[in-house]
């Protein structure tokens, strides 16, 4: 059975940090781009952050201030989120495809985690 469990979250001062992780199982990931999303209270959910043989990718609204990576084996990604502020308030969702195109759009996405919540308190 394919899993994507993320944890990490919990509740932080603006300002403060968070690392959310994703930890993989049940099928060989390499091929796969990793990323996250993350859906606010009444809002649709949104693109973070994706990592692939490719590169990275960002949203604007996150850029410079969160980070993803991959640990060598990956099987595990990492969302490191500085300087967070309230706004980055959301369930964030850890996601695997092996197109970058359908995991950056949020599209036909193949394998979703189901997701830990970040509060950012000002």
């Amino acid at each position: 059975q394919v899993q994507l469990v993320e944890s990490g979250g919990g509740l932080v001062q603006a300002g403060g940090s968070l690392r959310l992780s994703c930890a993989a199982s049940g099928r060989t990931f390499t091929s796969y781009h990793m990323g996250w999303f993350r859906q606010a209270p009444g809002k649709e959910r949104e693109f973070v952050a994706a990592v692939g043989w490719t590169g990275t990718y960002y949203s604007d609204s996150v850029k410079g201030r969160f980070a993803i990576s991959r640990d060598s084996a990956k099987i595990t990604v990492y969302l490191q989120m500085n300087s967070l502020k309230p706004e980055d308030t959301a369930v964030y969702y850890c996601a695997a495809d092996l197109q970058i195109a359908a995991l950056r759009m949020g599209s036909g996405v193949d394998y979703w985690g189901k997701g830990t919540l970040v509060t950012v308190s000002s």
